[in-house]
């Protein structure tokens, strides 16, 4: 496996992957889409900050690439709906500097009240600038956090600390949330109406672009502050400079802007009600080793074991979960590329999971064998972009969990509709477990049992002696072993049969077999 580490990712986390035998490659910023795309044709994933952007370009011919990892909590960087249609994984590690962001929203909430940037600036340029920087304290006054998540609520408990009369608004909490928790939830607009300081804890998505517009900035009180330590985007920056010129606002601290680098002729730079600082708030040690190793275990836990974390476009799955699931993943595989060769264009597919599977988290068992089913397509299909692909090709995908087991502790049942080639509907159905390993005890309700990781002759015949000898006899002049032989009767004066041999025939030696009198149909699979 080979990960390509960019924009200064702690060696702490390069080393946890060089442990699991990885080969790390190291670079500075990859800001070129063409250049980002040549360097992640051999990687397997890719660990950025704010610095190299993923576009869609870049991914094009990344056909060994599983994961995208930002050493950080936005993501807006990443194209996460190209990623998730090539199959990529998402990943972020937004714990790792939930304290760092925090603390550097309050340290401008500070600068703002008592003009810090301003007194340090006059006092090395040799002044006394005592004169016009008079400020405000900070306990009694009212701040209004937008976004109530990890960093916004450790920045509302900050502040409720220093004695500041705080709420929120949070477009991801249910309005059923509101005086549940400590900190009180009002509308958008209640909030900016009533606030002395606004600061923003929100990704930036097409929702949040512009969240705070010249209208919404306007109803903020004459004189209030606003600190932005959170997206580049969410603030019309044009519209800010405008407010602080009126002096409507009264001051603004950015630490993130809607291009970055901030370019050197900005207007904002040279603005004296604005205190910038250059994307600084994840930019402690301390979080940049957290967010390194988190990602890295994130990740080596992912490709190793199937576990699921900080993932943006995968449900979670805990290590232990993926423990449990694990055995039955080799089992989907095979199931998923079984279904589509018996019904070779499905419509529908069908999946239960009958007996004793309260504590089974079906989810990336059924992403799974819709990754194999549809893997023989044109296209790359992972689990990742499983069901997406599923919509977009018109599979419909139903799951069922509980029912009886018919004596098996857990028993999977997969049902495969679709057109048999010849314009007909088919449905073939199923049935496996994992008790005594991996292996099918039924297929169209008859018992017979194989194990579908295996090469199997699925073979339907008359019932009626001498077939099977002669099927037989073939195979050992073709040079196959028989491993196992299962034999069951439809009832129908017919007898299917599961062939499971040690390695596969030719087209030639398939079509002998085939040709025997009496042999209805044969499949290998």
């Amino acid at each position: 496996m080979k990960v390509l580490a960019c924009d200064g990712i702690h060696e702490d986390g390069l080393a946890m992957f060089r442990d699991a035998g990885w080969t790390v490659e190291i670079s500075e910023p990859i800001k070129d889409a063409a250049k980002l795309a040549g360097a992640l044709e051999d990687c397997d994933a890719i660990l950025v900050r704010s610095a190299t952007r993923v576009p869609a370009e870049a991914l094009e011919n990344a056909k060994k690439l599983k994961v995208i990892g930002r050493a950080g909590a936005g993501v807006d960087t990443i194209d996460v709906d190209a990623a998730t249609a090539r199959g990529i994984a998402v990943m972020n590690a937004p714990d790792g500097n939930t304290l760092a962001a925090a603390e550097h929203a309050i340290s401008l909430l500070f600068a703002l009240a008592r003009h810090v940037p301003k007194a340090d600036a006059g006092m090395k340029a040799g002044e006394w600038p005592k004169a016009g920087l008079t400020g405000f304290e900070l306990e009694g006054k009212k701040l209004g956090v937008i976004g109530l998540g990890r960093i916004g609520g450790t920045v509302a408990r900050k502040a409720q600390g220093i004695g500041m009369d705080v709420a929120a608004y949070d477009p991801f909490l249910p309005a059923s949330a509101a005086g549940k928790g400590s900190v009180p939830l009002k509308s958008l607009d209640e909030l900016i109406a009533w606030a002395d300081v606004i600061t923003l804890h929100i990704p930036r998505t097409k929702d949040t672009t512009n969240l705070l517009s010249e209208a919404r900035m306007r109803q903020m009180k004459k004189g209030a502050y606003l600190i932005n330590a959170a997206r580049g985007g969410l603030v019309d920056e044009d519209a800010l400079r405008t407010l602080l010129d009126e002096g409507h606002l009264a001051g603004a601290a950015l630490d993130t802007f809607a291009t970055e680098p901030l370019p050197a002729d900005s207007p904002l730079r040279a603005h004296p009600k604005l205190i910038l600082t250059p994307h600084l708030g994840a930019s402690t040690s301390e979080a940049q080793q957290a967010v390194s190793t988190i990602l890295a275990r994130q990740i080596i836990d992912f490709v190793a074991t199937g576990a699921v974390a900080g993932c943006v476009n995968l449900p979670p799955l805990t290590a232990e979960a993926a423990r449990e699931v694990g055995p039955w993943m080799p089992l989907m595989s095979a199931l998923g590329r079984l279904s589509v060769r018996l019904v070779q264009a499905p419509t529908r597919l069908e999946i239960t999971y009958a007996g004793r599977t309260e504590a089974l988290d079906t989810r990336p068992l059924t992403r799974l064998l819709v990754a194999a089913l549809l893997g023989t397509a044109s296209g790359r299909v992972t689990p990742v972009n499983a069901l997406q692909e599923a919509a977009a090709r018109g599979l419909t995908v139903a799951e069922t969990v509980g029912g009886d087991g018919d004596g098996f502790d857990r028993l999977l049942k997969v049902r495969v509709v679709g057109d048999n080639g010849a314009g007909k509907s088919r449905t073939r159905e199923i049935e496996a477990t994992l008790h005594r390993g991996p292996r099918v005890v039924r297929l169209d309700g008859v018992e017979i049992e194989f194990d579908p990781l295996a090469t199997v002759l699925l073979m339907r015949n008359e019932d009626r002696p001498g077939i099977i000898g002669r099927v037989g006899t073939l195979l050992g002049e073709a040079g196959t072993n028989i491993i196992n032989f299962a034999l069951g009767a439809a009832g129908d004066g017919q007898a299917r049969a599961a062939i499971t041999i040690d390695k596969p025939l030719s087209e030639a030696q398939l079509a002998t077999v085939k040709a025997t009198p009496g042999v209805l149909s044969l499949q290998q699979v």
